[in-house]
């Protein structure tokens, strides 16, 4: 009976000793790393706190007062109003334009990444490991500089200052192929593609209600980075566009900031440049908020393997 005492009195402090003991953050180990990442919060952070205030700041306010606090009334209702009043109304028209360059070029992209990483992945062809490795090269490449021999071509198209030439360069995303290329191969089993293929099912069947439920991690990461990347595009449709009417909002407002610049004192825009860039960013904040639970689902389902 003494023994059995003593073993059970001793239980607790053999399963205190063998708990593993968590890292806190005064440790050396871990103390460096959450410096490094809150400083990195906070840059990333104090932009968008400026932009929140300067939207709710008149012009006078915004030159005025401090940077990081309210100005002396809250105007933020007053600066929407004439957002989408100066120039009749053109900021909308610059954000539907900008919804449907992104949407389309999203929408697009990703059905391309999705049947081109899934070829690349599970299909054996002449040529593949050639394409393989030009894809490779492709992400190498930055984009910026293949807005001048895309203009070329578009121009010979005569595809020049229309949606188009915003749209069809942006379908193109070699990182977004590759990625579900190394996707598919390491997450969609063999074997299981066989089974579907034994029970006469058809490869776009397969395709359809196999693969790609179990892509939808790999799919919505290679939408949000094209929808994100077309979003805040600049330089190709500074390219491409001549008219005020077909910009997206990055060239919309960075014509506002210029034409506040150089008329200053006559026209004061910088009010309505941070308050359409302020609303410019809900949008994409959204997006990220509503998609985010297909990455905890994928993060799940790999899981449970």
């Amino acid at each position: 009976m003494t023994q059995l005492t003593t073993t059970q009195a001793g239980r607790p402090g053999l399963r205190a000793a063998a708990r593993p003991r968590g890292r806190r953050f005064g440790e050396p180990n871990t103390r460096l790393a959450h410096t490094i990442m809150g400083l990195g919060i906070v840059y990333f952070t104090i932009p968008l706190i400026w932009i929140v205030f300067a939207a709710t700041k008149s012009q006078p306010d915004l030159l005025s007062t401090p940077a990081l606090w309210f100005g002396d009334g809250f105007d933020l209702v007053t600066n929407l109003r004439q957002l989408f009043r100066e120039d009749d109304g053109v900021y909308g028209r610059w954000l539907v334009n900008t919804a449907l360059y992104s949407g389309a070029s999203a929408l697009g992209a990703t059905t391309l990444c999705a049947l081109a990483g899934y070829g690349l992945a599970r299909f054996s062809f002449p040529g593949k490991r050639v394409i393989e490795s030009g894809l490779l090269g492709m992400v190498m490449v930055p984009a910026t500089a293949l807005v001048l021999p895309t203009y070329l071509l578009l121009s010979r198209l005569e595809l020049v200052n229309t949606i188009w030439a915003v749209i069809l360069p942006s379908l193109l995303s070699p990182f977004g192929t590759y990625l579900i290329r190394v996707f598919v191969a390491e997450s969609v089993p063999q074997e299981l593609l066989d089974a579907a293929r034994i029970d006469r099912a058809g490869e776009l069947r397969i395709f359809w209600r196999v693969v790609l439920p179990m892509m939808r991690p790999a799919i919505v990461t290679v939408f949000l980075i094209t929808l994100v990347a077309t979003w805040n595009n600049y330089f190709l449709p500074l390219v491409m566009l001549s008219d005020a009417k077909l910009y997206p909002l990055t060239v919309g407002l960075t014509t506002w900031f210029n034409t506040a610049q150089q008329e200053a004192g006559t026209r004061m825009l910088f009010n309505l440049v941070t308050t359409g860039a302020l609303l410019a960013i809900i949008p994409l904040v959204i997006a990220f908020i509503l998609l985010q639970r297909f990455w905890r689902s994928g993060v799940s389902s790999g899981s449970l393997k």
